[in-house]
Parts: structure tokens; C-alpha cells; sequence
């Protein structure tokens, strides 16, 4: 490919600019001009670039300086106006800086970003055959700019639907890998915010049942170079560049500023049809890698600022998330670029929650993961920022840093305990029944002590990252050969197991047992207290092929495949969501206080019975071997009321798990015996409704081995 020629550079001229104003950071239009502020402590002076429609590029200097922020307003410039930042300072790498006004960079808080990165030595700041001398070219023609954004938007009446904790159920999505492939969104829309506004999207979330929509990133990230020269992309999206921008090529309505727009119409419209959108965010590090990576934004602008450095070698990154770097939360500066970004994406954007990737890494202060770290005060006694969804996943790679159960009251977390041990239980491993047991209830051994109640546990059996449900009960191992790491990418203890056969098979017995041990997972995943998220496509068979981590497979690997949809599992999962819905026995908003069932009595809001229909012991409880028990659920003893002040009751509950390899005779316990409707039995494929079903006395019933019976008892009324 011919290098570009470097943009024309132009003199200032009769540009007018006047002083402008510090605050708000970023580029700021007002209906007659816009103000640009930028913040670096160290930066000797600043020049604004602005790029006219054939990429020459005219350069002011930000003259005025006010606590660090240099800042000029340009009246006449609007949206659409493509602009970048060159810093001048010392470039001393050896103590932290790493100023090069060779480097045209991006606007930390630049709100839409146009165009992608072309690759060379031209956007690293050192020279490559000497690292210790300072780059002397120039990077304007292979980076992409900031664009001055049109903030206004009609929102019209638009509400989030806020929906209660206990009530949500989240669906882990991606923008481009859910649309990609529909034969019903319109081919432009495919794969962007517009195609996941569009109808068939629309209907089909609201038909499975989901109150939210759990956006992988969509701040603009880059694609690593490695990833480029092998042809891949960064599918996934965790290397953001900039935090208060939606990534321009989801935008099917255009990258000059039209994202914005297109992102706010995409939350309008999921809104108006009752679901949530929460940000998967990746606050904990950037795009821009080690000290060998590029230098694109916040490197050049202040490198010791937004990152931090290694005390005994500041030319090199602490890295507590596995990328090269991690974002110095302990700068106020860095922290109030975080709130700004989380309250921006609330106010403007009106988003209901955030995902925070690796979480543990911004709760340290030195190297310690600190539960009451400046990052939680501050989000603690935000009065926006407090009030929506805040989930965790809670760890980073450094040491410590898994802290499932670690974090503040007003935060859920992504409960890898949960994950771990329903896998397991299903996989039939030798491991204690109370383990289950406390999973299934909401895990109250990790969040009841510190005060938070059931919904602190995001419950899912897989995510973005790992087997999607079908690759789950159908490999043995991780299949990664596609992301051109000799497959030693991803992880290798994925607690799966293959059923019998590695991959794809023709053989009957065996594919029905996968079907089975699916539909035992989404049962169990349901009707566990707590928030389940269910993870884009497993509702409908999706697979990988066996890659556990394809976070660079922007292709059929990724993508929903919506012509080889299984229907019936569709349709069973659907049944499930709404069993969840329709039931608070379900949706419990505190633990259950279990006490005992024996003697007959049914005044216990829970009870756990062998399959011999006895309540369970202290050795059953401890028995490796053991792989079945029931769970007893009373409707009539849920501590909750409603919006009038009516206690809240609901039918009983009884749920037979056989996680055995054999079927076993359940008797029915003698304490809760009466009159009951089979509501599922994974072990067939029926998705009938049962509203007008009689309930039969049943004594005793046989489960299948890997499977789940629920039992519903009518309240008499």
C-alpha cells in the first residue's frame, strides 16, 4: 500500500479564536461556535488541529492555561469539524514523558472519532531503530480524528423503564455479532446501532423475555496492529481509546459526529419497548498498550497522568489487566475523566447501567485492591452515578485481585463462583451439595455479610468470554486454532465436558444429552435467586466450534446464526424467562431464612430433601458423591409487598436436580406433599403452556439422568 502523503499544513491565518473556557473538557459545541479544553500537567504548550474536508490540517495554539487545562473557542466551528491535539513537552521516557508533537492524538474527551488507525512506524512516538530517541515523524495521515459533535437530540418523552434488580434478567450482547447475519434487519443496518433499533431485534428481545441489554464495549476501541497484520479484527472491543465516544463503525448513519445520534435513537427506541441498556465499560486500561505500544491519546497528551508507571522503572507500565498498562486511577484528573464519562453516557446518552471490565483494578491504591478505594467513595456519593445498574466483574489478573464478594453495597457482581460450580455440579465432579445449594439460593456466603441481598449475584453459566452454552456440553477442550496463536490463547480449565464425543456428531444418544444438559443449565440459571444473564445466542444453540476466546473473529465464528436457530430451545428458553417473571418465588428481593421442615411443619420458607423425599442432613450436605437433592420453595413466605402494601404470595415450588448418569425415582417429602403440575422436565422437549393444568397427587417421580423436573403447587386463593 502507498504511503499517504502528510496533510498540508496551514497557518492559523484568519481563524478568530478567543480564550474560551477550562471546563467542560473536550470539544464543546454551543450553537455558535465550540470550545476545545484539554488537560496535561506537564505539556509546555498544546496546538489544536482542525482538518478541513481534504485533510489539510490547520494548527492554533491553546494560548490560555487555567489549573491545567488549555483551552481556545473557535465561534463559527460546529459539528462535524474533524480535530486532534499536538503536545509539546519534554519526550524524557526514562522519567515518564513522553511528549512528541510529531504525533497528531486524540482527544481524551473527544465524543465521536472518525476513521481507523493505519499502521506504521509514524504513530509511535520513538524512532525504531534507536528507542531512545524521539520519532521525528509525523503520524497526521495515519490517524484517525475526533469530531466536533451536534449534542442536541430529541428525546421526546423517553424514560427508562428501571426496572428492579430482582425483576432483571440481562442478555450479554454484542451490536454488530446479534444483527450481522438477521435476514429480517435491512443489509445497511446489519451491525449497528440502527439495525439493533430495528423491528425484528426489537420483537424478538421482548419475545424471549429480557429486561436488558448488556452491551459489549462500544467505546471507541482500536485493532491492534498484530490483529491487523494477520487479518483479524478486535471483535470483542476491549481496547478503548476514548470514553465518551460510541465506536464509529457500528454507525450505519455515518462517523462524522452521526453516531451519536444513531446510538441515542438506538436507547430511545429499546426503551420504548422496555428494555435497559447497560455499558460493558473498560475503564482499567486503554488501547495504547506497553511502553513499546503506539502513541494515539492519552500517552502523548500526559503519560505520567492517565497511567500508571512502574516506580523503578517509569519508562514501563504496572499492569494489572494483561494488556500493557493500567489507567492511574489514583490521579484525580483520571478519576474525574471516569465520572464525567459514566455521567455523560447517563444524562446525554441515557443509558440505565455499566459493566465494569476488570473492576479489582480500579479499586487500587497502591497495589492493594481497596473495597473503599477513591473510585468507590466518589461513585458512592454520586448522586447520578449511584442510582443506575453498577456491575463488577470483580478481578483483575495481579495479585489479590479476585474479589468475588469484595465489593460495595450498592454494586452486583458477576459471580464467577456461581459460573464454577453449576458447571461443575452439571458436569457431575465430585464436590459438596451445600455448594449448589448456596449458589442456587443467591450465594448468601458471599453478600449477606456486608448487608447486600440476593441481587448482588449476576448469575451466568457463560459469557463473552470462554464456550458459549452448546460448546459448553460439546468439547473437551478449547478449538483456537482460527486466532493464529497456535491455540495457546484462551482458557484451558472451562469445567466442560463433551458428552461423550468431541465436537460435532450424527450420533443420537449423545446430541440428546447435550440438548438435555443445555436445557438443565437454563433451568437451573432461571430459577436461581439472584440476576441471571444470559449470554447472546446460547438461547438458540449457538456455537463457536469449540473457540473459547474469539474475541478476534469478526465473522460466522462470533456471529449469531440466525437460519440455524434451534426453535425448540427458543421456545423452551422463552417459557423459562417467563416462569421467572410470572413467579417472586423466583425473584426473592431477601435470603431465605431456612428454617427447619421438619415434624410436618411448612411454615420454612425453603426445605432441601434427599431424593428419598428426607430432609437433608449435615452428611448428606458433605457427600462427594452425592448428585441429586430437591429444593422445596413456599410461596407463601416471601418477605416482600407490593407497590400497595399487599403482601406478596405465590404458588409453591418443588425442583428435582439429577446431575447423575443415571435416572433416579424421587419420592415426593412427606411435609410438602399435595397436588402438583409438572411445569418442565428437560428431559423432553415439550414447550406447551400449562394455565389451565389440574394438579395430581404425585408420590413419586422419575427424573432423567443430567435433568431437572419443577414442580408448581397452586395456592388456593
Amino acid at each position: 500500500m502507498p504511503k499517504q502523503k502528510p496533510p498540508a499544513r496551514r497557518t492559523a491565518g484568519t481563524v478568530r479564536s478567543w480564550p474560551g473556557t477550562p471546563f467542560p473538557q473536550g470539544a464543546t459545541y454551543d450553537g455558535r461556535g465550540t470550545n476545545f479544553s484539554v488537560y496535561s500537567e506537564e505539556a509546555e504548550s498544546i496546538e489544536l488541529c482542525l482538518f478541513d474536508g481534504d485533510g489539510n490540517e490547520t494548527r492554533l495554539e491553546m494560548g490560555e492555561v487555567h489549573a491545567f487545562n488549555h483551552h481556545i473557542y473557535l465561534p463559527g466551528v460546529g459539528p462535524g469539524q474533524k480535530y486532534g491535539y499536538r503536545v509539546h513537552g519534554p519526550w524524557a521516557p526514562s522519567k515518564g514523558s513522553r511528549f512528541n508533537p510529531n504525533k497528531l492524538l486524540l482527544d481524551p474527551y473527544g465524543k465521536a472519532v472518525d476513521g481507523e488507525i493505519e499502521w506504521g512506524p509514524e504513530v509511535y512516538d520513538y524512532d525504531f531503530d534507536d528507542r531512545t530517541q524521539m520519532s521525528t515523524l509525523d503520524s497526521a495521515s495515519n490517524m484517525p480524528r475526533s469530531v466536533v459533535i451536534n449534542p442536541y437530540f430529541d428525546w421526546r418523552d423517553d424514560k427508562s423503564p428501571n426496572t428492579r434488580l430482582p425483576d432483571t434478567v440481562i442478555y450479554e450482547a454484542h451490536v454488530r455479532g446479534l444483527t450481522k447475519t438477521h435476514p429480517d434487519v435491512p443489509p445497511e443496518l446489519r451491525g449497528t446501532y440502527a439495525g439493533l433499533a430495528t423491528e425484528p431485534i426489537i420483537d424478538y428481545l421482548k419475545q424471549l423475555g429480557v429486561t436488558a441489554i448488556e452491551l459489549m464495549p462500544i467505546h471507541e476501541f482500536i485493532h491492534d496492529e498484530f490483529l491487523v497484520r494477520q487479518g483479524l479484527r478486535n471483535y470483542w472491543g476491549y481496547q478503548s481509546i476514548n470514553y465518551l465516544a460510541p465506536h464509529h463503525a457500528y454507525s450505519a448513519w455515518g462517523a462524522e459526529g452521526q453516531q451519536v445520534q444513531e446510538f441515542k435513537h438506538m436507547v430511545s427506541t429499546l426503551h420504548e419497548a422496555g428494555i435497559e441498556v447497560i455499558l460493558d465499560v473498560v475503564y482499567n486500561h486503554t488501547g495504547e498498550g506497553n511502553h513499546l505500544g503506539p502513541s494515539l491519546a492519552m500517552r502523548g497528551v500526559d503519560n505520567s497522568i492517565y497511567y500508571r508507571l512502574d516506580p523503578n522503572d517509569p519508562e514501563k507500565y504496572v499492569d494489572y489487566t494483561g494488556t500493557g498498562n493500567s489507567l492511574n486511577v489514583r490521579s484525580p484528573h483520571v478519576l474525574r475523566l471516569i465520572m464525567d464519562s459514566l455521567r455523560y453516557w447517563i444524562l446525554d446518552m441515557h443509558v440505565d447501567g455499566f459493566r465494569f471490565d476488570l473492576a479489582a483494578a480500579l479499586a487500587r491504591e497502591l497495589h492493594d485492591v481497596d473495597r473503599l478505594s477513591a473510585f468507590f467513595d466518589i461513585i458512592q456519593q454520586d448522586p447520578i452515578i449511584s442510582q443506575v445498574k453498577l456491575i463488577a466483574e470483580p478481578w483483575d489478573i495481579g495479585e489479590g485481585g479476585y474479589q468475588v464478594g469484595n465489593f460495595p453495597t450498592l454494586w452486583s457482581e458477576w459471580n464467577g463462583r456461581y459460573r464454577d460450580n453449576v458447571r461443575g455440579f452439571w458436569r457431575g465432579d465430585e464436590q459438596s451439595l451445600g455448594e449448589f445449594a448456596n449458589r442456587f439460593t443467591g450465594s448468601s456466603d458471599l453478600y449477606e455479610s456486608n448487608g447486600r441481598r440476593p441481587n448482588a449475584s449476576i448469575n451466568f453459566i457463560t459469557a463473552h468470554d470462554g464456550f458459549t452454552l452448546r460448546d459448553l456440553v460439546s468439547y473437551n477442550e478449547k478449538h483456537n486454532d482460527a486466532n493464529g496463536e497456535g491455540n495457546r490463547d484462551g482458557e484451558s480449565h472451562n469445567l466442560s465436558w463433551n458428552s461423550g464425543v468431541e465436537g460435532p456428531t450424527d450420533d443420537e444418544e449423545i446430541c440428546e444429552l447435550r440438548e438435555r444438559r443445555v436445557r438443565s443449565f437454563l433451568t437451573t440459571l432461571m430459577l436461581s435467586q439472584g440476576v441471571p444473564m444470559l449470554t447472546m445466542g446460547d438461547e438458540l444453540g449457538r456455537t463457536q466450534q469449540g473457540n473459547n476466546n474469539a474475541y478476534a473473529q469478526d465473522n460466522e465464528i462470533s456471529w449469531v446464526d440466525w437460519e440455524s436457530a434451534d426453535v425448540d430451545l427458543l421456545a423452551f428458553t422463552q417459557r423459562l424467562i417467563r416462569l421467572r417473571r410470572t413467579h417472586p418465588v423466583f425473584r426473592r428481593r431477601r435470603w431465605f431464612q431456612g428454617m427447619s421442615v421438619r415434624g410436618g411443619s411448612t411454615e420454612a420458607d425453603i426445605g432441601w430433601f434427599t431424593p428419598g423425599g428426607d430432609v437433608m442432613t449435615d452428611d448428606d450436605w458433605k457427600a462427594g458423591f452425592a448428585r441429586s437433592l430437591a429444593v422445596w420453595l413456599n410461596g407463601d413466605a416471601i418477605p416482600s409487598r407490593d407497590q400497595q402494601g399487599e403482601r406478596i404470595t405465590d404458588d409453591d415450588f418443588l425442583v428435582l436436580f439429577n446431575a447423575g448418569d443415571e435416572p433416579i425415582t424421587f419420592t415426593i417429602p412427606t411435609p410438602v406433599a399435595g397436588g402438583w403440575v409438572v411445569e418442565f422436565d428437560t428431559a423432553t422437549h415439550d414447550d406447551s403452556t400449562r394455565p389451565d393444568a389440574a394438579p395430581v397427587d404425585i408420590f413419586q417421580l422419575e427424573v432423567a439422568d443430567r435433568a431437572v423436573v419443577v414442580l408448581r403447587r397452586p395456592r388456593e386463593s
